[in-house]
């Protein structure tokens, strides 16, 4: 169930790719704000009371995943997009699954396990398969690189304070206060008007946008993370460019390639990989839990 979960959260993600190119002469800054208050809001109505107020160093934590996963990942977007085409910087995206498998550990306090490194490495291949190779310059590059970093740490930087916050406590604390750091930027750089300037289809995109790739997502995904650690979870970003895809397929684009199929296939190969492993070490413990309770059991 936590993988599942996990898993549409991120074919939530990957069908943002495509909804997201009708917002593109949207004022995205005031788009973003309007998408994470009502995300915020729709989280908070759930909760019912039951998100705990930051203290100390979590404060610091919360506004690294905001700043990282948030801010700067949508700033990179539009500045890498003019220096790079899309497939550039989803090929970024999808290096992603080999950080998590090695940083993810040690961030736990683990040592990162080979199998999981070779299934991310699998599941990168594949996902870059899926996505294509593009063109870019020097500076495309850079902002490629930022994107990358920048997807892993809304993951990695959430990590220490999933335990006390849980997936839920993490999602409202970040969607406020991406609201408030998009809504001040909207106001200075776009202007108080500019929500009257959004068109049915700004609005429909973004209502998406903040239930289900907000909202929805963001509780699926920490869910994951938190229950199977950042590097097995890492792995299922794998499917967000398949996501993207079949969504792009849906909303009357062209059929893929034989690439994309094999790097479908390649994916799938991968998550079994390291998931099956998931799968032989959950039991393993719970055997172990059982012959700790009663070994006389076990051996029956």
């Amino acid at each position: 169930m936590s993988a599942l979960a996990g898993a549409t959260g991120m074919t939530f993600v990957g069908g943002s790719v495509a909804v997201s190119g009708f917002l593109a002469d949207a004022p995205s800054l005031t788009v973003q704000a309007l998408r994470y208050a009502v995300a915020c809001l729709l989280l908070i109505l759930y909760a019912r009371g039951r998100v705990l107020r930051p203290r100390g160093t979590e404060w610091l934590w919360l506004g690294g995943v905001v700043l990282t996963g948030m801010v700067v990942f949508n700033v990179a977007l539009v500045h890498g997009s003019r220096h790079a085409e899309p497939a550039v910087l989803g090929v970024a995206v999808a290096c992603v699954p080999l950080l998590l498998a090695v940083a993810g550990p040690l961030l736990e306090g683990r040592a990162p396990a080979t199998r999981l490194i070779v299934a991310a490495l699998v599941v990168t291949a594949g996902a870059a398969l899926v996505q294509g190779f593009g063109r870019t310059d020097g500076i495309g590059l850079v902002w490629a690189f930022v994107t990358f970093a920048c997807e892993a740490g809304f993951t990695l930087l959430a990590v220490p304070v999933l335990g006390r916050h849980g997936p839920l406590g993490v999602s409202v604390h970040s969607t406020w206060m991406a609201a408030v750091a998009f809504g001040i930027g909207g106001l200075w750089f776009e202007g108080p008007g500019a929500v009257l300037r959004l068109r049915l289809d700004d609005v429909l995109a973004g209502v998406y946008l903040a239930v289900l790739v907000t909202a929805v997502a963001f509780v699926l995904w920490y869910t994951c993370v938190q229950r199977l650690g950042s590097a097995r979870a890492g792995l299922l970003t794998g499917i967000a460019p398949i996501a993207a895809a079949v969504t792009g397929v849906a909303l009357g684009g062209p059929l893929p390639g034989p690439a994309v199929w094999i790097g479908v296939a390649v994916v799938a190969g991968g998550l079994a990989l390291g998931l099956g492993e998931a799968r032989r070490v959950a039991g393993e413990d719970e055997r172990g839990d059982v012959e700790r309770r009663d070994p006389a059991l076990v051996r029956t």
